[in-house]
């Protein structure tokens, strides 16, 4: 064969790598846009949460007004999460998206202009409304646009990356905000939202719309079956013997059996019980909620404990989380690589045992216990089992599913996030109170009191981890990938 005759197929070569690079260029981009999202969830909650004692004085607001800051965010995102994620396949993924943080970005004006806490609250409130929306259509086009397998498993690293990422960028940019103007961590939401609401509108394609009606019996029981449990937990502090925190919890439990029910018989259900019928499905959704649980109550304590009983200022404290940050960036990039050559199992069981031993470790906190010996440990402990454990739990629940079910299968998905959520802050903040109400009796100073508060709560989070470990072993039987050594 001639130079000549092999000129064609170099020519052919090259144009297809040409067209792969360009495909890959632009799908790097439109993720880079759907994860944006994601980052804005993440910092939202903590830039807040860093700035409540500035809202408070600025607006002389109540404690119980105070708390309604950070319920009535939670509320309105857990109770509408089924019902954003099937509005995105009936009504359109990108439309949910655009219009989800349009919302936010209103909201977070109306917030950042409130003068007085009724407005503040309800700002908050539609925050969690927008984000409801947007949140679930953001997962569920990543599971749309990017093909199942090391494609899809690159992209799911990259929305835990920035998860993880976001949530340390919250409590280093609420220290700096907060130090200028409480208000501003409401704005900063503004110019992101925007700037991202532009790119969707000129990168991002409509995924496919698929034919149903709204499941409105469906819709409201569901949303306020949410409402109820989640309500019910944030008050668990009180008590859970406390009518605060029964009457709403068992209300709410009773509508999402009625909801069940009624899903059985819908024709087009908000969320298709089909998602639970596969029994891996099933267990990967419930490992969620523990793992969520142990996570969401640890990551409280530490930064309690890191503040009042290291004495860090706010900004110190975000910048002491960069390590856990960092490391869950590292191990999230690494995560495609990983399941890749041991398989999707064996990553998901590292993940849950390096958790439950970073809560472990925390169990041995002492008045004497620092940051070196103490935080920095369950710090990278846990940055690396939450990338492993989350994205191959995220593969397990996107995987192989109908196109017309992935924004149910997402709201679903964020949905026993946010239960798992509410659940563990409130089971360990109770415990670490009681604790701490105990310890204090005996006179042993304040460092001693606030450790034993520390090691007492999570112990709860070494039985959700545990919990997960067994779930993970026997349920969430998960193939090893094709062409694995």
């Amino acid at each position: 064969m001639t130079s000549r005759d092999t000129q064609p197929a170099t020519r052919a070569h090259d144009e297809t790598t040409q067209t792969a690079g360009r495909r890959n260029r632009r799908l790097s981009f439109v993720l880079g846009i759907i994860v944006t999202c994601q980052l804005m969830v993440a910092v939202d909650s903590n830039v807040v949460n860093i700035a409540l004692p500035e809202i408070r004085s600025g607006l002389d607001m109540s404690g119980p007004a105070l708390a309604w800051v950070f319920s009535a965010y939670s509320l309105a995102y857990g109770g509408l999460l089924l019902l954003g994620g099937r509005a995105g396949d009936l009504l359109g993924r990108r439309r949910m998206f655009i219009w989800g943080l349009g919302l936010v970005v209103a909201a977070s004006i109306l917030g950042g202009v409130a003068p007085d806490e009724s407005l503040l609250i309800a700002a908050r409130a539609l925050q969690g409304v927008g984000f409801a929306f947007a949140s679930p259509a953001a997962l569920s086009m990543i599971a749309a646009t990017f093909a199942d397998g090391p494609e899809r498993t690159r992209a799911l690293g990259v929305f835990s990356m920035v998860t993880g990422f976001g949530i340390t960028l919250g409590l280093i940019l609420g220290g700096i905000l907060t130090t200028l103007s409480w208000r501003l961590v409401f704005f900063i939401n503004v110019p992101i939202g925007v700037l991202t609401i532009v790119l969707a509108l000129r990168y991002l394609t409509e995924t496919e719309r698929h034919t149903g009606t709204f499941d409105l019996l469906g819709a409201i029981l569901s949303t306020l079956g949410m409402v109820g449990v989640v309500y019910g937990l944030t008050r668990g502090s009180e008590g859970w013997a406390a009518p605060a925190t029964v009457i709403p919890t068992v209300v709410g439990i009773v509508l999402i059996a009625a909801f069940v029910c009624v899903e059985r018989r819908a024709d087009h259900p908000i969320m298709p019980l089909r998602l639970l019928a596969d029994p891996v499905r099933a267990g990967a959704y419930l490992t969620f909620i523990l793992l969520m649980a142990a996570m969401a109550g640890t990551y409280i304590l530490l930064s309690l404990y890191i503040q009042e009983a290291l004495g860090f200022s706010p900004l110190i404290a975000g910048i002491a989380f960069l390590p856990l940050a960092s490391v869950q960036f590292a191990m999230a990039k690494s995560a495609p690589r990983l399941i890749a050559r041991f398989g999707r199992k064996q990553v998901l069981l590292t993940g849950v045992v390096l958790m439950m031993l970073e809560a472990i470790w925390l169990t041995t906190t002492h008045a004497s216990t620092n940051y070196v010996t103490g935080v920095l440990g369950p710090f990278i402990l846990l940055g690396a089992g939450l990338s492993l454990a989350f994205v191959t739990l995220n593969m397990t629940v996107l995987g192989g599913l109908e196109p017309r079910d992935m924004g149910a299968a997402s709201g679903l998905l964020q949905a026993t996030q946010q239960l798992g959520l509410s659940l563990g802050v409130a089971i360990l903040t109770t415990i670490y109170q009681s604790s701490r109400a105990e310890r204090a009796q005996e006179n042993t100073g304040t460092k001693d009191i606030l450790a034993h508060g520390m090691a007492s709560a999570v112990i709860a989070a070494v039985i959700f981890t545990a919990a997960a470990l067994l779930i993970s072993l026997f349920i969430v039987k998960v193939p090893k990938p094709a062409g694995a050594v």
